[in-house]
């Protein structure tokens, strides 16, 4: 392949879905009306928190920043994606795919920290009732929330700044319907040890170690529940850890399947779906 530096870049394509022509106005139907869900849900989810005093708690307090990281982290990728479906434009500008790139891996680390800190909440509200509200105080509800953005943007920029430095081939084509970081490495004619090594590094620091707190956190949640088992207990256990739950479950099993256990055939297409799964449906 001919070498070509990184400033002669202008545009990437986004190859976008596996399917075929006659299918397009279908998925574009049910991936905008996913996407209109998952705005309007999550304005009027934080819209209602603001309004109603009742729902001024810290466990709102998290939901309502999840929201709005949900909100955002379905426009970085599904407007571009439903644009190109419908004008088969699948040309994307080298800034603006960099710019999605670090906008996608900013919303999706802060989405593991506000979920990581919903479980801590959580872990307070059922194992130490009668501390929650000596624990759970303003100013540390807020002090997790900016310790999230941070650790996300210095998580994003990480990836973002040595991939720029990085000279692509010839061939600019990306068989995904976003800029995925592993996509573009592998368009690279350069070396790539370190930008894999910083995803080896992060990946454990806002993947690997936000699951283990989780994990820990509804362990112990677990345990306090079967010392007094109760029918009141357990449903209301449910009701308040039951969503985040299966939002977790959904998050993390699709990225665990995606990144640590890749399929050997047709991966390209199963990536792609799971992709769809957290960047779309889990939000939804």
């Amino acid at each position: 392949m001919r070498w070509e530096n990184q400033s002669s870049t202008s545009e990437f394509l986004l190859l976008g879905f596996p399917i075929q022509l006659e299918q397009q106005g279908m998925f574009f139907t049910l991936f905008l009306v996913m996407y209109l869900t998952t705005v309007l849900g999550n304005l009027l989810i934080i819209l209602l928190i603001r309004v109603d005093p009742r729902l001024h708690t810290p466990m709102y307090f998290f939901l309502s920043h999840l929201a709005f990281t949900d909100i955002s982290f379905s426009s970085v990728t599904v407007p571009k994606m439903l644009i190109n479906m419908q004008t088969r434009n699948q040309s994307i500008p080298y800034s603006g795919c960099i710019a999605q790139m670090y906008f996608f891996i900013l919303f999706t680390d802060l989405d593991n920290f506000l979920l990581t800190s919903m479980a801590y909440d959580r872990y307070v509200a059922i194992c130490h009732p009668l501390h929650y509200t000596t624990i759970m105080r303003d100013w540390l509800c807020t002090l997790l929330v900016a310790v999230s953005w941070i650790l996300s943007c210095a998580s994003a920029l990480s990836h973002t700044i040595p991939l720029a430095h990085l000279s692509f081939c010839a061939d600019k084509t990306i068989p995904h319907f976003f800029c995925d970081l592993a996509a573009l490495l592998k368009l690279s004619c350069s070396d790539t040890f370190l930008n894999e090594m910083i995803i080896f590094t992060a990946g454990v620091a806002v993947i690997a170690l936000p699951l283990m707190c989780i994990l820990a956190s509804y362990g112990r949640i677990g345990a306090t529940i079967l010392k007094a088992p109760s029918t009141k207990g357990v449903c209301k256990a449910f009701s308040t850890c039951g969503s985040h739950l299966s939002v977790v479950y959904l998050y993390y099993g699709t990225i665990i399947g995606l990144y640590f256990f890749p399929s050997s055939s047709n991966s390209n297409d199963n990536d792609i779906i799971a992709s769809v799964m957290y960047t779309v449906v889990t939000p939804c």
